[in-house]
């Protein structure tokens, strides 16, 4: 599943250290999801939605359609 994560993340001049902080999850976890290894559980992708005031849909794009 493709996702905005980096993008969004740079906009507001974070690090993966900072992004992750926020998100209560770890580095690797956000590196993760950045490079596609890993598709976050549901609570997860509305709390990264949340924190970049969006919808889900605005930051992951499901490519299977």
């Amino acid at each position: 599943m493709k996702n905005r994560l980096k993008v969004l993340r740079a906009e507001r001049d974070w690090s993966q250290a900072d992004l992750a902080e926020r998100l209560s999850v770890s580095r690797q976890s956000v590196n993760a999801l950045e490079t596609g290894k890993y598709d976050p559980s549901l609570p997860l992708a509305f709390r990264i939605a949340r924190l970049f005031g969006l919808t889900i849909e605005q930051v992951f794009v499901d490519e299977t359609f």
